[in-house]
């Protein structure tokens, strides 16, 4: 069979036609799809990445025995088989590496360093080519996987977490974590081949997986809908599904995952498996601790029906089938265990722990109610405290609160940085008692009786599990900025002048290690800086709470409206009355410095500095 294409439009079109065509006449055998589990392609050994333990764990699926834990680095996430082998490849995502691993011995055989936050990372199934998203600066990175060498990089989207391989390895599919679009990439070219659109409200999608014979993509998302700001609605879970194939009418539909079940409400889907004969599809949510067991249909209408609901451990965050479909294995991330279960019964047939708690019990106390969208924390079980912000990460999103527009903001450096909100209403994190117990998540709370006002007598101390709470939440630490590992460029150089100068003023306010003058011991500061007229529903403003500069690379939308698309619209658009920086008088490439400079924070461990300063963090 013969094609000729015209132009480069009609070959781009030509390859998801082909790629389309090899799904409906091969073996059954899916693409490569991301998790932070893998199966080797013999079935005798799993591989599970451990986050918070910097390790990955081999289990023997003949024994359900754990065989070995190996140090990899800090936060591995994506982790995967190199084809037929027992090699592992491992995206460690703080420490911008790509680790290989002989899962056999243990050994780490090799690293490879890349920009910055790789994700998910698959193989092609002759083991010679491994495919990684880097979710910035939005790069698909191609490895050889011989020689552990980059072969290329490809600009391709914003913020990539999700990567799959068509069946014939023609195509590579991705998600935007922040927008849930997926895009096809040709793997020969790196060129965009098509791509999905998705709704303005859907996010967080961090995995995508293909069907083995029908041409159907699956991923995991959540919708979130900035505009209520109430617990039953605004977060909600979807499994989305693409058709592949060309065509007028809907290539993209949604099904909630709230309409199963009698409306059971579930929340965070976070991976999806299909089993090798296509016809079951397992998706995990890690806010309500279950699964849906589905059947895939063939209707091209419906997708996907339950047929159970299984309740599962703490925070599952994988999923994987077996390569003959007799089982199914799930990994709770904060019971630090993978669970095999039978896919006929659904029934449990073995837990395998993985790694010790690293985090020490009141932390991770705190982190399975971030986590969670069950009682206490809510009554409703829409949403948890990481619908917004997963792993102290921003949801990219800015919010019609009560109170006004309201950007998301990082987690990072908190406990040096209080109080908390734009509007700097809460002086300690214990103050989200009335968050937990308001319209909001709508929770029946974490302290018996009443609780203490915002900015009033402190509510530390009133609960165990409300400390164990702020906690966790102000544990999160930075990783350096990727635009300063080889120390400020020159660019940047100037840029740090011009910021810490008179005529600026930038560093009035944006001050020691954190940069800014907010910090736990110190009297609430707010100021001015002539941004709250810009929401005529702003009811607190017109003065904020000077937010930390760290991590500004990654971090856009800007401002508490989140309107500033990029750092020279924070310096120029919006700033007319220089209220935060005297900017008019910089040159187009003075503010370049400028942001060169913003863009390279942190350049260094803030916390040392911090106590060096004589600052005073939270205590627990």
């Amino acid at each position: 069979m013969h094609f000729r294409f015209e132009n480069s439009n009609q070959q781009l079109f030509g390859l998801v036609f082909m790629a389309i065509l090899a799904l409906s006449t091969s073996q059954i055998v899916a693409g490569q799809s991301n998790s932070l589990m893998d199966i080797s392609s013999d079935g005798a050994l799993l591989a599970c990445s451990n986050r918070d333990s910097g390790t990955v764990t081999i289990i023997d699926l003949k024994t359900h025995k754990k065989l070995r834990e190996v140090k990899v680095g800090k936060k591995p996430e994506g982790v995967t088989f190199i084809g037929d082998s027992h090699q592992i490849a491992i995206a460690v995502y703080v420490d911008d590496q790509v680790v290989f691993l002989d899962a056999d011995t243990g050994k780490v055989e090799g690293r490879i360093d890349v920009f910055d936050e790789p994700y998910g990372i698959v193989s092609n199934r002759s083991g010679t080519r491994l495919f990684l998203t880097l979710e910035f600066p939005g790069q698909i990175v191609e490895i050889d996987a011989k020689t552990r060498e980059i072969k290329r990089s490809h600009q391709v989207a914003n913020f990539p977490r999700g990567i799959a391989l068509t069946s014939d390895e023609r195509l590579m599919l991705i998600t935007e974590y922040y927008t849930a679009r997926v895009i096809a990439v040709d793997v020969k070219t790196g060129k965009e081949a098509d791509r999905w659109d998705a709704a303005s409200t859907d996010n967080l999608a961090r995995q995508i997986i293909v069907h083995p014979t029908r041409p159907k993509v699956y991923l995991p998302h959540i919708r979130s809908k900035t505009s209520a700001a109430h617990g039953q609605g605004s977060i909600f879970p979807y499994v989305s599904i693409v058709d592949l194939g060309p065509g007028k009418g809907r290539r993209r539909k949604r099904v909630p995952m709230d309409s199963f079940l009698l409306g059971l409400v579930t929340a965070n889907p976070w991976e999806i498996a299909v089993s090798p004969n296509g016809k079951s599809l397992y998706v995990v949510f890690s806010g309500t601790n279950d699964m849906f067991a589905c059947d895939v249909l063939d209707d091209n209408y419906r997708e996907i029906k339950s047929r159970g609901r299984v309740n599962l451990g703490n925070n599952p965050r994988a999923v994987r089938v077996s390569n003959d479909g007799s089982k199914f294995y799930v990994y709770n991330a904060l019971d630090f265990a993978v669970v095999a279960y039978d896919a006929r019964s659904l029934r449990p047939t073995a837990t395998i722990p993985v790694t010790e708690n690293p985090l020490g019990d009141e932390v991770l106390l705190g982190k399975k109610l971030f986590y969670t969208a069950n009682a206490p924390m809510t009554t409703r079980r829409w949403i948890s405290c990481s619908s917004c912000h997963p792993d102290g990460d921003p949801d990219g999103r800015t919010w019609s609160n009560p109170e006004g527009l309201r950007n998301t903001p990082p987690l990072f450096g908190l406990a040096w940085t209080h109080p908390q909100h734009w509007s700097a209403d809460r002086d300690e994190t214990q103050d989200f008692e009335h968050t937990i117990r308001g319209q909001l998540m709508q929770g029946r709370g974490l302290v018996r009786g009443k609780i203490n006002p915002t900015l009033g007598a402190s509510n530390k101390g009133l609960s165990k599990s409300l400390d164990a709470l702020a906690a966790y939440t102000n544990s999160h630490k930075f990783a350096l900025s990727p635009f300063a590992k080889k120390g400020l460029s020159d660019a940047a150089k100037r840029g740090k002048q011009i910021f810490n100068s008179a005529e600026t003023q930038c560093a009035s306010c944006h001050s020691g290690p954190y940069l800014t003058d907010s910090n736990p011991v110190r009297k609430t500061k707010r100021h001015e800086v002539g941004t709250g007229t810009a929401d005529p529903g702003e009811k607190m403003g017109p003065a904020y709470d000077t937010p930390m500069l760290l991590g500004l690379y990654r971090t856009a939308p800007y401002l508490h409206h989140g309107k500033a698309a990029t750092l020279e619209q924070v310096l120029m658009k919006y700033n007319p009355e220089e209220k935060h920086g005297k900017t008019k008088h910089l040159t187009e490439s003075q503010v370049g410095d400028l942001v060169e400079f913003l863009k390279a924070l942190p350049y260094e461990d803030p916390e040392p500095l911090a106590k060096a300063a004589g600052l005073t963090k939270v205590a627990r």
